[in-house]
């Protein structure tokens, strides 16, 4: 019987409620529910400050995880952050930012989504329009953020999956229909990544390796469609069986 693989869920950072609650970590239940469902063990990872408490968890992993949430902090990707740049939790940036770039220096598996797309292209040296406003005036709308749990299954816009990527080979290539719950989006696409996916208004929508490891982000929240699109599924069950396959590498730190 294959171990079900471990794979880690980052969080952030809610800060206190006077009386109520003390400076908190947390993430949505959601992640944890589906990525069961395919046969992991999820690992929600807390925001430590201490590396080597850190680098001690991630070497526990099979694969990591980069769920959605606020923005970036401008200052990862060298730029001033502007009036535009939402909420940021920088404490969630260093360590995200850390487990990517270890996970890409040995080949662990990383699947991000939304936020995590953004993430990825910026732990391997891209940059992210801080709001879309500033990128195209005739860009297509991506921030339906929710209202109601049922607003964020709901499909607003396509997306065009390259033939020829690895999510291609997961989910088909062509269009297909997507949710989008964001205001920043890839600028400058990262050296080492290429492009699996883009809106109609040529915005990167996902990203992938140049090689055969599993590095794969999208722009939308595919845990939210599981249950409504078999394609959506097959993401996550295809990001399990790389973390069940993976065999740890030895690489400087």
């Amino acid at each position: 019987m294959t171990p079900r693989p471990i794979i880690g869920i980052t969080t952030q950072t809610l800060e206190a409620v006077p009386g109520e609650l003390p400076r908190c970590w947390v993430m949505s239940q959601r992640y944890v529910d589906v990525l069961t469902s395919v046969g992991a063990i999820p690992w929600v990872i807390p925001l430590t400050t201490d590396m080597s408490t850190l680098r001690a968890l991630y070497e526990r992993l099979d694969g990591v995880f980069l769920p959605g949430g606020v923005d970036m902090d401008p200052d990862q990707y060298s730029e001033s952050r502007l009036p535009v740049c939402g909420v940021i939790d920088p404490d969630r940036d260093r360590v995200e930012v850390a487990l990517v770039r270890w996970a890409m220096a040995e080949r662990k598996p990383v699947l991000a989504v939304c936020r995590g797309v953004q993430v990825l292209n910026v732990a391997a040296g891209g940059t992210l329009y801080q709001d879309l406003a500033e990128w195209c005036e005739a860009a297509i709308k991506h921030d339906y953020w929710p209202m109601e749990p049922r607003q964020r299954r709901d499909l607003v816009h396509e997306v065009h999956i390259e033939a020829g990527t690895q999510l291609a080979s997961i989910i088909g290539a062509g269009a297909t229909t997507v949710n989008s719950m964001h205001h920043q989006g890839i600028k400058q696409l990262a050296p080492g990544l290429v492009v699996n996916a883009r809106a109609p208004d040529g915005l990167i929508e996902g990203v992938e390796g140049r090689d055969e490891s599993y590095l794969l982000g999208v722009q939308w929240h595919p845990e939210e469609l599981v249950e409504s699109d078999p394609a959506m599924r097959r993401l996550f069950e295809s990001f399990i069986e790389a973390a069940s396959a993976h065999e740890p590498e030895v690489a400087a730190r």
